[in-house]
């Protein structure tokens, strides 16, 4: 069940104002914040910034969950000096609230504000230090709760303007995976409960729109590519140089992981597996200059698929309500390219200045109801002195819904969905080395895909507060 921590939506903003305005004094306990391009708005996956390189994300924000050693300053300072021991030790622990506030003031069924949130618990072993061996240990659990504005307000939107909300509400493990680094790091392998989206069409979730957060062909081919915070068993194997790397991985395809209720997983039940592939390389040889990266991608999916339009002898189900035709796979595509064009870049990442980017996917327009997505944009990082890593954000984003939905619903005599229109703006900033505020304007043309439908305007809030 949902946990409710206040009844009331004002109540619960009164409570998150409060919490944030009691820990304020912390900072001066609080050791001095990390590099510049550390974020605590990461809600997908991997430990450490050599890591997240390695997956192609230069964006100003990965959506990583996992610990880092030495761990970042969090609002309860470092535990007197038991976050370094441990991290010198071997053991980095994370502790995060991310939450996400969003008011329609045009568009939808009804006016309304929501709020919804997630809390992730990391720890991360370094075996190197435990054991003398390169390899690493990550588990996360996650809980999420709230209410999702697109439902309350009906905005009847293709993609939600609070991303945290999806998934259910419940606690979860999001991850539980050993992964070994072998000839000097050339070759990586990563085996146990983990996700699609945390090594392939890696991308940050520093927008509150789903459009432009974490792995894209996620947000479109959900049914059967689960990103976080649902795991699944897994293996991945990566084989990289300097500048380019190829990987590929196999996932189980269970519709139980989808269940509410914390589990360890489930050994049962399984429809099939989805196997990605992809190949990255990544540009900017000159130490302080523009970096860049670009990867494409591809999948298949090994599960029975119904199709969108056909029944099994290949006419109109709405007409002969006889079972759909069933396709022995599924497909896609990916690209994805960063490229910094001003500013500075440290470690392989941007620091500063301007930097655009490009997500595209194709997916099997037969059984996805949304066959494709492009979206484009721009970050501008270090924009006012006075705050430590702040970014600004923009982007824009076409969602289409397939052909063969239109062909149905014109047989059922409804208006066809064709394609829903997006963008994004937001401002992120810390407070102080453990806050970040983003707050942000959404507008969706065509929301559903539908023309007829009002343009919506979205005021939001995402913030997180690092432990």
């Amino acid at each position: 069940m949902p946990t409710r921590w206040c009844g009331p939506r004002r109540c619960h903003l009164l409570l998150t104002a409060s919490f944030v305005l009691i820990q304020a004094p912390v900072r001066e306990a609080c050791t001095q914040p990390g590099p510049i391009s550390a974020s605590v708005l990461r809600e997908v996956e991997v430990p450490d910034r050599a890591l997240r390189r390695r997956s192609g994300d230069l964006s100003p924000a990965s959506e990583q969950g996992g610990a880092q050693l030495p761990p970042p300053p969090g609002a309860a300072g470092n535990w007197f000096g038991l976050k370094q021991w441990l991290a010198q030790a071997g053991v980095g622990l994370s502790g995060r609230y991310v939450s996400e506030a969003a008011w329609n003031p045009t568009g939808g069924q009804r006016h309304d504000v929501t709020e919804a949130g997630q809390v992730d618990l990391g720890l991360h072993l370094d075996l190197g230090r435990i054991a003398h061996t390169d390899g690493t240990f990550q588990a996360t659990i996650t809980s999420r709760r709230g209410h999702q504005l697109d439902r309350r307000a009906g905005l009847g939107t293709l993609q939600e303007v609070q991303e945290i909300y999806g998934r259910g509400q419940t606690w979860r493990l999001t991850q539980f995976w050993y992964e070994q680094r072998l000839l000097s790091g050339t070759v990586d392998l990563r085996a146990g409960r983990t996700s699609p989206g945390e090594d392939f069409a890696a991308f940050s979730c520093s927008f509150q729109n789903l459009s432009f957060c974490g792995s894209q062909p996620g947000n479109v081919a959900g049914a059967y590519w689960y990103n976080w915070p649902i795991s699944q068993w897994g293996a991945r194997l990566r084989v990289s140089s300097t500048r380019a790397y190829v990987q590929i991985a196999v996932f189980e395809e269970n519709p139980r992981n989808l269940e509410k209720g914390f589990s360890l997983g489930h050994f049962g039940g399984a429809t099939g597996a989805l196997i990605p592939a992809e190949v990255g390389v990544t540009t900017g040889r000159k130490e302080g200059g523009p970096v860049g990266s670009y990867k494409v991608g591809a999948w298949l999916s090994t599960s029975d698929k119904p199709d969108l339009y056909y029944d099994r002898d290949r006419q109109p189900q709405v007409l002969t309500r006889q079972p759909a035709l069933l396709h022995r796979a599924g497909y896609g595509f990916w690209i994805n390219a960063q490229q910094q064009l001003t500013g500075r870049s440290a470690a392989g990442e941007s620091v500063s200045g301007l930097t655009v980017f490009l997500n595209a996917t194709i997916t099997d327009r037969r059984t996805s109801l949304i066959d494709n997505q492009v979206a484009v944009g721009v970050f501008e990082k270090r924009i006012l002195p006075w705050f430590t890593d702040d970014v600004l954000g923009f982007g824009v984003v076409r969602t289409h819904v397939a052909g063969r939905v239109g062909r149905l619903e014109r047989l059922k005599g409804k208006e066809k969905q064709s394609a829903e229109y997006g963008a994004e703006l937001y401002y992120g900033f810390h407070p102080f080395g453990w806050l970040e505020v983003r707050p942000n304007l959404q507008w969706i043309h065509h929301a559903g895909g539908f023309r007829s439908a009002r343009e919506v305007g979205v005021i939001g809030l995402k913030s997180a507060v690092r432990l």
